[in-house]
């Protein structure tokens, strides 16, 4: 019995999210749909989260156990021949019995793309929020900030979730500007609640356009009250780019 380690890449467009769902098209079901076929045996792939429906993924990782004699390498190459343009296996390994892709993820980080540009983009677009309004990136900064810790994120976290607690850290949270006003927000924590990254970045939003303080964050975090945070950014900007499972491992 061989444990696959797998680090999956997504374009998250067409797709109800990572988890399996009865009648609508998921990556989860994708992913498990090509593994069968070539192993030949039912599997459960387990993967360090879930995404959200139309989130992508440069680096989900993900597990599965079957009893098999194709190496890595061979089933590197039928997934990729037998799934979707739209999903790749970037590597596929060997891990050991033990390696679990939920519960030995020691951090995650995740980026979301905005245009702050009056002129929107048609090659792309479906990767980044266009938002036509000025943000003031410093101010965005600023608010960012207060982000950074160990926290009770209740006040981002969207209904619906199955979690314990919503206590999390986050790590380190910052903000690049590049050309053409293209914005990432970059977030690093040990793990997040339902929609916490989108609604952290609506958030943000409204202290780029003046509508919030960046000291507003700290209130917001205290208050524990989903109402007090701004409105859930749209999910086509969101990127899962790494799962970090050594405390020593660096993010690239």
């Amino acid at each position: 019995m061989t444990n696959f380690k797998l680090i999956i890449e997504y374009d998250g467009s067409k797709y109800h999210g990572w988890q399996r769902q009865a009648h609508e098209p998921t990556i989860q079901s994708e992913l498990e749909t090509a593994i069968q076929i070539m192993v030949q045996q039912p599997v459960t792939l387990i993967a360090s989260g879930r995404t959200d429906a139309g989130v992508h993924a440069r680096g989900q990782v993900a597990h599965f156990h079957c009893q098999t004699r194709l190496s890595p390498a061979q089933l590197h190459r039928g997934l990729n021949s037998l799934l979707p343009d739209d999903i790749v296996i970037r590597e596929c390994v060997d891990a050991p019995d033990s390696f679990h892709a939920r519960y030995d993820a020691r951090g995650k980080i995740y980026h979301y793309h905005i245009l702050n540009n009056t002129i929107p983009i048609s090659i792309g677009r479906q990767y980044i929020w266009h938002i036509e309004r000025p943000l003031d990136a410093g101010q965005m900064a600023l608010g960012i900030k207060a982000l950074i810790g160990t926290h009770d994120f209740k006040a981002f976290e969207s209904t619906g979730s199955t979690r314990d607690h919503s206590i999390r850290t986050i790590f380190d949270a910052t903000i690049h500007v590049e050309r053409d006003r293209r914005m990432i927000i970059e977030i690093f924590g040990n793990g997040f609640l339902r929609c916490m990254v989108r609604n952290i970045v609506g958030t943000l939003v409204d202290v780029g356009t003046g509508r919030l303080q960046p000291d507003r964050i700290e209130h917001i975090l205290k208050s524990r009250n989903r109402q007090q945070a701004g409105t859930t950014a749209p999910p086509h900007g969101l990127f899962l780019m790494q799962v970090l499972y050594d405390p020593n491992q660096q993010y690239g």
